[in-house]
């Protein structure tokens, strides 16, 4: 699997990155590459249309409603709907895009546009998370209800190794949480663990809501997470910072996500 890096600031879209989103891809036994986008939050549809035809994605999933995680779902919706040549209002929609995530993802994506309540997507469907693992080509997607003030799951993702494809891979995706036990299963024994890291531990003191760099470590380890990829860090913050405060719980290779950043798992 290869995990692109489309946004990654925490909270808002930042000067230098939109907020969250990650396209992962994985080729199937008969060199088909799928793609999975892993949140849309505000900013992102610009550059992933830069890493992507938005109408390659086969699916998309969504950690919780909150702007920095979905709101340009809007600008994928209109891509697939308007698009003059590619658009479901000049042709016959052949592949609805999947979108899953929490409870009511669909009505809120429809409230934001500023839909009609009878009006039909069209050239999107939209189902919950359940519990069941959701099978994406030959990625296999499992969620885990997190510690976030709404709604919000982490994703497990398995796959086949990009090296060597008849090895199974893991890639993990904290969504937004603060250290729970959802966190630590989700992430257990995982090869890549992308993990937000919004809080410093001496400066914000809300618990519940955000991991820190310490805290984001200390889960990684609990979880014998391989390697770390740390995200969803706010503009304001020196990633310096968040990187020593993980290097101070976990042991093991640690990245920021950066723009643009490819990671190979």
């Amino acid at each position: 699997m290869r995990l692109t890096i489309v946004g990654c600031t925490g909270s808002m879209a930042g000067p230098e990155s939109p907020a969250s989103s990650y396209l992962l891809e994985a080729d199937d036994a008969d060199g088909r590459t799928w793609r999975l986008l892993l949140d849309c939050g505000s900013g992102a549809f610009g550059p992933l249309q830069s890493a992507v035809d938005p109408t390659s994605i086969d699916a998309v999933g969504i950690t919780h409603l909150h702007p920095d995680h979905y709101a340009d779902l809007c600008g994928l919706y209109v891509y697939l709907r308007y698009h003059p040549t590619l658009g479901t209002a000049s042709r016959p929609c052949e592949r609805p895009l999947e979108v899953r995530g929490p409870g009511g993802t669909g009505p809120r994506v429809a409230e934001t546009f500023g839909m009609a309540a009878d009006e039909d997507f069209d050239c999107m469907t939209f189902s919950s998370w359940d519990g069941a693992a959701w099978q994406v080509g030959p990625m296999r997607v499992e969620a885990f209800r997190v510690e976030h003030p709404v709604e919000a799951y982490a994703l497990r993702v398995t796959g086949p190794s990009d090296d060597d494809p008849s090895r199974e891979v893991s890639v993990v995706y904290s969504g937004d949480t603060d250290e729970c036990d959802g966190i630590v299963e989700a992430a257990r024994d995982a090869d890549l663990l992308l993990v937000e890291a919004a809080f410093l531990e001496d400066r914000d003191e809300p618990r519940g809501i955000h991991l820190t760099g310490f805290r984001a470590g200390r889960v990684a380890t609990r979880a014998g997470a391989r390697r770390v990829v740390l995200t969803h860090l706010q503009p304001w913050t020196d990633p310096a910072l968040a990187v020593a405060e993980a290097s101070a719980t976990f042991a093991g290779p640690i990245d920021l996500a950066r723009p643009r950043g490819v990671h190979v798992v």
